[in-house]
């Protein structure tokens, strides 16, 4: 990694907090501004459209689109976010992989605490099937909140008796509402990016009071992972959350999952986000994007498009 490009990066995300807490509004107003100077590929379309009753954001590479669909869902605490806040992201995996994508806007908290959003993606996968479309054809993607829930929601279709997709991408992924892991302390002053309390507030309004020590909230530790499709799992070395992800990826392997666990160093949480900017960022969508297109059923061998 550049030392110059993680220094500025770093610096960028080191924002000085208000002395108040933000307000919801707030929150979603500075994320969106953030997440727009994110760069998009220019070789992809975008489309609003509908998925299982929520609006989606449909994603797609300029040419005809490879078979399969990449299902995403976008970060923010289960607070903020949308699928154009993620499109960075969406559109890099979909100029990568020539694979289509539909981003799904689920429902947020505190307006809609959980479980609103895994009923959402739920709803989303159930109206690919519904379609027609094979579920060896589709997978879950999501980054940070998203990635969560590109894992409680294979939980929630096992649960529900469908089958589950070729694969799960998770970046990132918020998966202990618990908050036990020892990166919560032994991260904190690497993460430029999050605090201890600002955690323990979104996730206050997603859980609404309910429990966090059940498996649609803390899957990387109350989660039976037995007879998850194979996940990729890729994560910054300086996030307070880097034991989501190592835990999640230890528990799956102990269920017997295809999984692979990747952490960049001195990276900060959702890096991927900073294609264009950051070498590793580029790096680590190649090895998700070859994953992904290897994951899914095609007509012919997957291959991976250049970096756009």
């Amino acid at each position: 990694m550049s030392r110059e490009q993680r220094a500025r990066i770093d610096a960028m995300l080191r924002q000085p907090r208000p002395e108040s807490p933000r307000t919801v509004e707030e929150i979603r107003a500075g994320f969106e501004a953030l997440m727009a100077g994110m760069i998009v590929p220019g070789t992809i379309r975008t489309t609003e459209t509908a998925l299982g009753g929520r609006p989606a954001l449909r994603v797609e590479p300029d040419g005809a689109p490879r078979a399969g669909t990449i299902l995403y869902f976008h970060g923010g605490g289960w607070v903020y976010g949308s699928p154009r806040t993620a499109l960075s992201l969406t559109g890099n995996l979909v100029a990568r992989t020539g694979v289509g994508a539909y981003s799904l806007d689920y429902r947020l908290a505190p307006e809609h605490p959980f479980p609103a959003a895994i009923e959402d993606t739920l709803s989303a996968y159930r109206a690919l099937l519904d379609r027609g479309e094979d579920p060896s054809s589709i997978v879950f993607a999501g980054d940070s909140a998203g990635g969560g829930l590109a894992v409680t929601a294979c939980l929630a279709a096992r649960d529900a008796g469908l089958p589950l997709p070729a694969a799960v991408l998770a970046l990132s992924p918020g998966v202990d509402a618990t908050r036990t892991g020892d990166s919560m302390v032994t991260k904190e002053d690497a993460d430029p990016i999050f605090t201890r309390a600002d955690l323990d507030r979104t996730g206050a309004m997603y859980l609404a009071g309910a429990d966090p020590h059940q498996p649609l909230l803390s899957p990387a530790v109350c989660a039976d992972l037995t007879g998850f499709p194979p996940m990729l799992v890729q994560v910054g070395a300086n996030e307070l959350l880097l034991d989501d992800s190592t835990r999640l990826a230890a528990r799956a392997a102990a269920a017997g999952v295809d999984v692979v666990l990747d952490v960049t160093a001195d990276a900060p949480h959702v890096f991927q986000a900073f294609a264009g900017v950051l070498d590793e960022a580029d790096e680590a969508l190649d090895r998700a994007a070859l994953f992904l297109a290897q994951r899914l059923r095609t007509t012919g061998r997957p291959t991976v498009s250049p970096r756009s």
